[in-house]
C-alpha cells in the first residue's frame, strides 16, 4: 500500500495540472497551494515514524490485543459465498 507522502506532486484536478504545465512552459511562477512548506515537511516526518514509535511504546501483550481486534474486524466483514468457502 503506498504511503501518503509518496503521492508528492500528484494533482487530482486536471485543471490545476494543466495550469501548472502552462506555468512551467511559459516560465511563470507555479500556482501557490496555500500550504506552509515547513508544516508540510514536519507532517511528513511525523507520518513516517508514527507507527514505529507507537509500536515501540506498546507491550507485546498490547500489540497482540490490537492485532486480535483487527483480525476479528477483518473476518467479521468477510461473508462466505453460500457455504462454498
Amino acid at each position: 500500500m503506498p504511503k501518503r507522502s509518496s503521492s508528492k506532486g500528484r494533482k487530482d484536478d486536471l485543471n490545476i495540472l494543466a495550469r501548472s504545465i502552462v506555468a512551467q512552459a511559459t516560465g511563470e511562477e507555479p500556482p501557490d497551494t496555500g500550504k506552509n512548506p515547513a508544516a508540510v515537511a514536519l507532517g511528513k516526518l511525523g507520518g513516517k515514524k508514527g507507527g514505529k514509535a507507537r509500536a515501540a511504546k506498546l507491550t507485546p501483550e498490547q500489540r497482540a490485543d490490537i492485532a486480535r481486534l483487527a483480525a476479528s474486524a477483518r473476518w467479521k466483514k468477510s461473508k462466505p459465498l453460500g457455504g462454498v468457502l
